[in-house]
């Protein structure tokens, strides 16, 4: 899809993208699916992290998810559920 924009529209969203730390396309995806209502309402736009993202205090993700393999191994034994679930534990 190519979408052509009016010059001050491309100029604001190009600014909203710098300033945002995001790419165009972030951007424009966002909007749309606020746009249409598909945006996932479990993950509310919360404007405290967009402040942190502006003052680069927080990196936005490169991707919105990623599968992570486990780096270690817990010996045979108890499961680390069971040494979550502890009663001397703060």
């Amino acid at each position: 899809m190519n979408l052509r924009l009016r010059p001050d529209a491309e100029e604001a969203l190009r600014a909203e993208a710098q300033r945002t730390h995001r790419s165009q396309q972030d951007v424009l995806r966002e909007a749309v699916d606020q746009y249409l209502g598909l945006r996932d309402a479990s993950r509310p736009v919360s404007r405290a992290e967009d402040d942190l993202i502006v003052t680069g205090r927080l990196r936005p993700p490169r991707t919105p998810y990623r599968r992570v393999e486990p780096s270690t191994e817990l010996p045979p034994g108890p499961s680390s559920l069971v040494l979550l679930d502890r009663e001397d534990r703060l």
